[in-house]
């Protein structure tokens, strides 16, 4: 197993993750969807589909007083995850649960702040990895994205946050799947270049809000040259927050 795992840096060291050197591996997405989520000490975030922990982790690190619940419905991510909350010092207010997220709602108190980075590629359009795993992170079946957003209204308190990442040509699924049961709505497009449509669409939501939808200026990851751009490392590697 030991030679199955690697230890990376993110946030330019500030975090340290175990991870399986094959499938699905952290990447950008969950430290974005990380600086996404506004947080206070004292309050209590559970991310979905945590995998090793990376976004939760992340906020984690950015919050001291947050307790952080991480959810996957695979044990050895979650082991891994449990390991990071404690190979990064969290563990007295991180843990680590095997739960499927449609049962989470009946089995955690209710939250403040739900963070996820669900599967979103089309397995029409896309063909999924031959990675059992790296395939369970990234291709979404029919319905997951509904189910996802409604275990998160159950869960979170009257006002808690919702925030998510999704492909961005995905956004009216979102803006459906988020309903009546939220308000307040903002959307970040995210850019891998200046002048190239966005990939991703960052969303955070209120829960029984009915405040309008609101679109911020978008995120460029990187120059025209491919250089990270300077908003793109104040947040990966600086650990700054969006917007």
């Amino acid at each position: 197993m030991e030679n199955d795992v690697t230890t990376d840096a993110v946030l330019g060291g500030r975090l340290q993750l175990r991870q399986p050197r094959r499938g699905h591996r952290v990447g950008h997405d969950a430290i974005l969807l990380a600086a996404l989520t506004q947080a206070s000490p004292g309050e209590h975030a559970v991310e979905f589909g945590a995998g090793v922990g990376a976004a939760g982790l992340a906020l984690a690190q950015r919050c001291p007083g947050l307790t952080v619940t991480l959810i996957d419905n695979d044990p050895v991510l979650v082991a891994l995850a449990g390991e990071n909350a404690r190979m990064n010092g969290f563990d007295d207010r991180v843990r680590a649960l095997v739960l499927d997220v449609a049962a989470t709602p009946d089995r955690l108190a209710a939250a403040d702040r739900v963070l996820m980075n669900p599967p979103f590629n089309d397995p029409e359009r896309q063909q999924g990895s031959p990675d059992a795993r790296r395939r369970a992170a990234h291709v979404a079946l029919s319905g997951t994205l509904t189910a996802w957003v409604g275990s998160a209204a159950r869960l979170l308190r009257p006002g808690g946050a919702l925030t998510l990442i999704y492909r961005a040509d995905g956004l009216s699924d979102v803006l459906a799947a988020l309903g009546d049961s939220f308000g307040a709505i903002a959307v970040t497009p995210v850019h891998p270049k200046p002048e190239t449509p966005a990939i991703r669409v960052l969303v955070s939501a209120v829960k029984e809000s009915r405040a309008p939808l609101t679109l911020r200026p978008g995120l460029t990851l990187a120059d025209a040259d491919g250089k990270p751009s300077r908003a793109a490392e104040a947040i990966l590697r600086d650990a700054q927050t969006v917007g």
